[in-house]
């Protein structure tokens, strides 16, 4: 076995372990336990189950949130982490190092290991779900900085020449008018709600948009929204592609319409990066999660 990567979300932990090929060979589920010791015996017990296939196996953790890089202490929203220093206390009790990455950063190096993004020496991952975040790979390794924030692209400012109607929403970050608040799957619902009052799901605004006018125009300033987004990054990374994951990216007709979107607000005669769709399926996170173990063990 080459790593092992443990996909640690709000609802369940799956513990992946991948041959040397980077095929998935077995794996482990678990519910998330709620409080934080619970949490903590969880990790370290299916980074046990992942040593059993090999002492020192290299193990990759990815997980929602951040870790700040000077105190190590999480700030989570779907795990009982936050406050806490997560990986040093998972580490401790597993009586081993393990790589802890974000699970938007873990879902970017993996596809731009082994899905849409291969061959890209640049590529771009926007995870489209009930939050908005992503990750940078170059050259085959994540883009990192001092702050380990690079990626939370959720919390750009909307655009405000696409704001002249829609409402500035506070954001869970504490900021007003996050991009997270309109383009994150629950903001299209909002958008449909602030124009005309109705109630609906994203899926059931897609799904009824080619017969009902307000769902269509509610679709179409998401997109707006959207394709404003990935200009901006575009812009500042140049990628060679933009790779679409989340829960919305899987909408019927979506890599089309915000490709249309995308080339309208594109420097005129500059075009635009493809849009993909993530390959990656239920191993994304752990799969990302094991190589960058893998890597950083490689690295030392």
């Amino acid at each position: 076995m080459i790593a092992a990567g443990i996909d640690l979300g709000g609802t369940k932990i799956e513990a992946q372990v991948f041959d040397a090929l980077w095929q998935r060979v077995d794996a482990r589920r678990m519910p998330t336990p709620r409080d934080y010791p619970g949490l903590v015996a969880a990790m370290a017990e299916m980074v046990a189950w992942a040593e059993g296939f090999g002492p020192g196996l290299p193990v990759g953790i990815a997980a929602a949130g951040l870790i700040h890089p000077v105190t190590g202490i999480a700030l989570t929203a779907n795990l009982a982490a936050t406050g806490k220093p997560f990986p040093a206390d998972i580490a401790e009790a597993s009586g081993r190092g393990v790589t802890y990455v974000n699970d938007c950063r873990a879902q970017a190096l993996s596809e731009a290991q082994f899905g849409a993004a291969r061959g890209y020496p640049t590529a771009l991952t926007l995870n489209l779900g009930t939050g908005l975040a992503g990750g940078i790979v170059v050259n085959g390794r994540l883009l990192e900085g001092p702050s380990a924030t690079g990626g939370e692209f959720g919390h750009f400012a909307l655009p405000a020449h696409l704001m002249t109607d829609l409402p500035l929403l506070a954001c869970g970050c504490g900021r007003l008018g996050c991009t997270e608040t309109l383009i994150a799957g629950p903001g299209l619902s909002r958008i449909l709600a602030h124009r005309t009052g109705r109630e609906l799901r994203a899926e059931e605004i897609v799904a009824g948009k080619a017969l009902d006018p307000d769902l269509a125009q509610a679709w179409q300033v998401w997109l707006g929204l959207t394709a404003e987004l990935i200009h901006t990054l575009v812009m500042v990374v140049d990628p060679g592609c933009i790779v679409l994951a989340g829960g919305l990216s899987r909408a019927p007709g979506l890599v089309a319409d915000l490709s249309d979107a995308l080339t309208r607000v594109a420097l005129p005669g500059y075009g635009a990066p493809p849009i993909l769709l993530a390959e990656g399926g239920d191993t994304t996170g752990a799969r990302g999660a094991a190589y960058a173990a893998f890597a950083q063990g490689r690295a030392e």
